[in-house]
């Protein structure tokens, strides 16, 4: 089968297209033809160093993926061939997205929305579970509280937004300018731009803080937050500001999740929530996809066409 793999950590140049072997799935998991694979700030960050990431022989990235079920291993019994699912499998292991197949647990997938296109489906799954698992796994996020999303038109935070909308909560983004009627129009309340002013003088009394940047912008998320507040961090464990009495501050890596997937499509299912594909490219483009993503200018996700 076709695959990108990393030929040695480093620059996007070391992205090659390889015909490698097909994997074979083994007791309760899945063989999924991809479609399409999502394309996520995690694998540049991985091709680069190779991180803390599990990594098999033949390194393949890419962990998002929409397609269809090719075949299913001994005790599956929630698919048959021909379903159409989407998921983000094995994370934090390598699972190799940016293939014609991968192999996972069934239970890492969930059934494709039926109003989505495999582009819009692969746009989704990492991206919306860490937003689902920020705010309402770890934040708890109810209705009325209020919200502030950083980065909100970017992959996970143009969904944040939506989600915690949905949630019932006041939702403010913070933007550059040029982005701010998009995230109006997914539902935020408030947008800020950024690069005009301090956020944290503008913004106060709030309840849940989602921090995608880390760094200082962290540290400067805490002077926003009232007791009580929760600030989630996603960058790494380092960007974990120390926070005062009374206030949460932690980092969250996201996790392969079915019911958090089928919440997801639920949304999906009902309007409440729509990813924004800002860019799609071949398979054969993935080392663009990585140039693209890395200049951070990004409007929602990138999404790598396999089938």
């Amino acid at each position: 089968m076709r695959a990108v793999i990393v030929e040695q950590w480093g620059g996007v140049e070391n992205l090659i297209e390889k015909d490698i072997e097909r994997p074979q799935p083994g007791l309760n998991e899945v063989l999924v033809r991809v479609h399409a694979a999502g394309v996520n700030p995690v694998d540049w960050k991985t091709r680069a160093s190779g991180a803390l990431i599990d990594w098999g022989t033949v390194p393949a990235v890419g962990w998002d993926v929409s397609g269809t079920v090719e075949t299913v291993g001994p005790g599956v019994s929630l698919y048959r061939p021909g379903d159409e699912v989407f998921g983000m499998p094995l994370f934090p292991r390598q699972a190799g997205g940016y293939a014609e197949y991968v192999v996972a647990p069934a239970r890492h997938f969930a059934p494709k929305p039926t109003g989505l296109t495999h582009v819009e489906a692969a746009a989704l799954p990492l991206a919306a579970l860490t937003a689902w698992q920020a705010l309402v796994d770890t934040a708890g996020v109810r209705p009325g509280e209020r919200v502030l999303v950083h980065a909100a038109a970017g992959g996970v935070g143009h969904l944040a937004v939506q989600i915690a909308k949905a949630r019932g909560a006041y939702v403010i983004g913070t933007a550059s300018a040029g982005k701010h009627d998009l995230v109006r129009a997914l539902g935020a309340d408030e947008v800020i731009d950024y690069r005009a002013v301090r956020f944290e003088d503008v913004v106060g009394d709030v309840d849940v803080v989602l921090d995608g940047l880390g760094g200082q912008n962290a540290e400067r998320s805490l002077k926003v937050l009232k007791a009580g507040g929760r600030l989630i961090t996603l960058p790494g464990p380092d960007d974990v500001p120390a926070a005062p009495a009374g206030v949460r501050a932690v980092w969250m890596l996201v996790e392969p999740d079915h019911l958090g997937l089928r919440e997801i499509a639920a949304l999906v299912e009902r309007g409440a929530l729509k990813p924004v594909v800002g860019t799609v490219l071949p398979l054969a483009e993935a080392a663009k996809a990585h140039e693209i993503g890395e200049q951070g200018r990004t409007t929602g996700k990138i999404v790598l066409t396999v089938a």
